[in-house]
């Protein structure tokens, strides 16, 4: 068992998770250094370094170059055009917070976020009958429902950055939106025994996610197989920072800005790690 453990999934499991904090911490420290004036022109800006992250990545010969492209215009595009287009239109129709205890559980963003549910479903059912897609989710329903028909084109036909991006954006919106309407009072709320489920059915799912993950022995395909994986686990964190188990240190980056930096530097030690892993690889 030991022996068919592979070192790739460990470090593309570390990667993706710590894009997780980072990226809550980004926004955070963007709408400080921008300002309310700024913060916007920065947000469309940052979408822009996303889409050109896919234009390299879709001319990027290499599979694990164009995952990495791959993975950080989702989270450019992801941050800059989606969440932040969210902030834009609760603040200007002046959405107020959820707040419980005289504390803000739940920003007005994330308010208004499960309202583009009907956008997410139609998305979604596109990809479970497309033939062409490789998700392994989408397929095992194919397989159980005997949904499958012709044959899916090859990896390398399709561009690896655009399907690494689009995974990232899907994942992350629809599970924002699985948790939201969990921690809904009118439909669960908090304590109900549904969201216990999605936290430790996530904990669980994502256990099982990690042990394929260590077989995986290519980086790329580790990193794009460690996205669902991290995602999955991750609702178990925030639904436990949501039970008020843990401080977010995350989501106060400027008070807890030196185990943020510290979270960065490995952060970037890991970049480097695969960077020269995958010299490795190619060599």
């Amino acid at each position: 068992m030991i022996n068919r453990i592979s070192y790739y999934g460990i470090l593309a499991f570390f990667i993706v998770l710590l894009t997780m904090p980072l990226g809550h911490a980004a926004m955070i420290l963007m709408e400080h250094l921008f300002g309310i004036n700024y913060i916007y022109y920065a947000a469309i800006i940052l979408g822009i370094i996303g889409f050109f992250l896919l234009i390299i990545g879709y001319t990027t010969a290499n599979e694990t170059k164009a995952t990495f492209y791959g993975l950080f215009a989702g989270l450019a595009i992801w941050t800059g055009w989606i969440e932040f287009s969210f902030i834009y239109y609760a603040k200007r129709y002046h959405i107020q917070p959820l707040i419980e205890n005289g504390e803000i559980v739940t920003k007005p963003e994330y308010l208004l976020l499960p309202s583009s549910i009907g956008f997410l479903v139609v998305i979604l059912l596109n990809l479970l009958l497309n033939s062409n897609i490789r998700c392994n989710f989408f397929n095992w329903f194919k397989r159980r429902f005997k949904m499958q028909r012709g044959k899916s084109e090859n990896i390398k036909s399709r561009s690896v950055t655009m399907g690494t991006a689009i995974e990232l954006i899907m994942i992350l919106w629809t599970f924002y939106i699985v948790l939201l309407l969990a921690y809904d009072n009118s439909i669960f709320g908090d304590s109900h025994p549904v969201t216990y489920i999605i936290a430790f059915g996530s904990l669980l799912w994502s256990a099982y996610l990690f042990i394929k993950l260590l077989r995986i022995k290519k980086l790329g395909f580790a990193i794009r197989y460690a996205i669902p994986t991290v995602i999955i686990f991750w609702n178990f964190v925030e639904i436990l920072g949501r039970w008020d188990i843990y401080k977010e240190i995350w989501v106060h980056p400027l008070q807890y800005w030196f185990e943020m930096l510290l979270v960065t530097i490995i952060f970037i030690a890991l970049i480097i790690i695969s960077s020269y892993e995958k010299t490795r690889q190619i060599q």
